[in-house]
C-alpha cells in the first residue's frame, strides 16, 4: 500500500499556495475501515427512528378527511396512507408532479413555512365531480395556468384540508396550518434549502377510477421542538372531546349511591351441614377485633368496629386495594 502522508516539502507548498496539488485527497480506492472526512459545517441533519404519534395523526386525518370529502362532494373516496418520508427536500419536489397545486402553509404556533400539494389528476377529478361529471378526467392541463373558477375549487379543497388535519392533531398539539399562497411550479414555492431534512407524508385518493394524491411536507426544524411528542408512543386516538367526555361521566359517577357493608367474621361449613341446617340451629363464630368493609365482593377498608354516639360503627384504620374478582 502507498504511503498517503504528506512530506514536509508537500505540506509547506500547501501552506503556501491552497490550491496546489498536494491539498488534493488521494485519488486511489480507499481502505474498508479508513476513517472518511466529514465537514464539522455541513448542515445536513440525520434523523433515525419511527414517528409513532405522526403516524397516527396521520390516520386520524385520513379517516376524517374521508368523511369531510363525502360531504363535500357527494362521493366516497377511498384514502391510503403511506409511510413517512424522511428525506431531503430536493428529493421531495423532484417527485412533484408539474403542474401541481402547490400551496404554501404557516405552521403555528411552531412558525416557519411547509408545503401542500395537491395532484393535477386529482383536482381534475374533484371539478369534474362538483360539476356532475364522473371524475373520469382524460384531457391534461398542458402546463396552463388554473382559471378563476379551477381556483376557487381548490381553495375550497384546501381549506377542507387544513380543517381537517387541525382536528387530527388535537389531544396531541394545538397545530395549525394557514394558507399564505398557491404556486403551480415547486421553484416559486420553495421553503427550505434543498440539502435540509424534510418530513413528508402522501396520502393517495381514489375516486372510482380516477383520483390522484395529497402531498404533506413540512421541515424537520420546524417539528423539532416537539420531537419528544412525536416520537413518543403517544395514542392519538384519546383527543381532548373523549378526555372531557370521561371528566363528566367521572363526575355523574360521583355522587351515586353504594352499599357499604361490614363483615364482622365468616363461618365455614360443608355443604352436607349446610343442608341439614333447621330453625334455631346455632353456628358457632368466632369474631375478632378487626371488621372489613365491602362494596359488593370488593374489600375496600378495614378497621375495629364498636358504638359511637349509641350507634354501631366501624373506625376504618387501612384502605384496602380494590381487587378484580375475575382474577382471582
Amino acid at each position: 500500500m502507498t504511503d498517503e502522508f504528506l512530506s514536509e516539502d508537500e505540506i509547506d507548498a500547501l501552506i503556501d499556495d491552497p490550491s496546489s496539488e498536494a491539498s488534493a485527497a488521494p485519488s486511489g480506492p480507499r481502505v474498508s475501515g479508513e476513517p472518511e472526512p466529514y465537514d464539522l459545517a455541513r448542515q445536513e441533519r440525520i434523523v433515525r427512528g419511527r414517528m409513532p404519534a405522526l403516524e397516527l395523526i396521520h390516520e386520524r386525518f385520513a379517516r376524517n378527511l374521508r368523511l369531510g370529502l363525502f360531504a363535500f362532494m357527494r362521493r366516497n373516496p377511498e384514502i391510503s396512507v403511506e409511510p413517512i418520508a424522511i428525506g431531503k427536500y430536493a428529493a421531495f419536489t423532484g417527485r412533484i408532479g408539474v403542474p401541481s397545486s402547490i400551496n404554501v402553509l404557516q405552521v403555528r404556533p411552531l412558525g416557519g413555512s411547509s408545503l401542500l400539494v395537491l395532484d393535477t389528476p386529482l383536482v381534475a377529478s374533484i371539478i369534474d365531480i362538483m360539476f356532475g361529471g364522473t371524475g373520469r378526467v382524460d384531457r391534461q392541463l398542458d402546463g396552463r395556468e388554473f382559471s378563476v373558477t379551477e381556483q376557487r375549487m381548490i381553495q375550497r379543497m384546501v381549506d377542507l384540508v387544513l380543517t381537517e388535519y387541525r382536528k387530527a392533531w388535537e389531544g396531541v398539539y394545538p397545530l395549525e396550518l394557514i394558507h399564505t399562497r398557491s404556486e403551480m411550479q415547486p421553484q416559486f414555492a420553495s421553503i427550505a434549502a434543498a440539502t435540509e431534512i424534510v418530513v413528508s407524508a402522501r396520502f393517495e385518493i381514489r375516486l372510482g377510477e380516477a383520483g390522484g394524491a395529497i402531498h404533506l411536507c413540512i421541515p424537520y426544524t420546524v417539528l423539532e421542538p416537539i420531537r419528544e411528542t412525536l416520537f413518543s408512543s403517544f395514542n392519538a386516538n384519546g383527543t381532548a372531546q373523549e378526555r372531557g367526555w370521561l371528566g363528566t361521566l367521572t363526575r355523574e359517577i360521583t355522587p351515586a349511591t353504594v352499599d357499604l357493608v361490614a363483615e364482622l367474621t365468616t363461618a365455614r361449613v360443608t355443604i352436607g351441614q349446610l343442608m341439614h341446617l333447621d330453625r334455631g340451629d346455632i353456628i358457632e363464630i368466632d369474631a375478632g377485633p378487626v371488621a372489613t368493609l365491602k362494596i359488593g365482593d370488593v374489600p375496600v377498608f378495614s378497621g375495629r368496629y364498636g358504638e359511637h354516639a349509641g350507634r354501631y360503627a366501624v373506625r376504618i384504620d387501612h384502605v384496602l386495594a380494590a381487587t378484580d374478582p375475575l382474577k382471582d
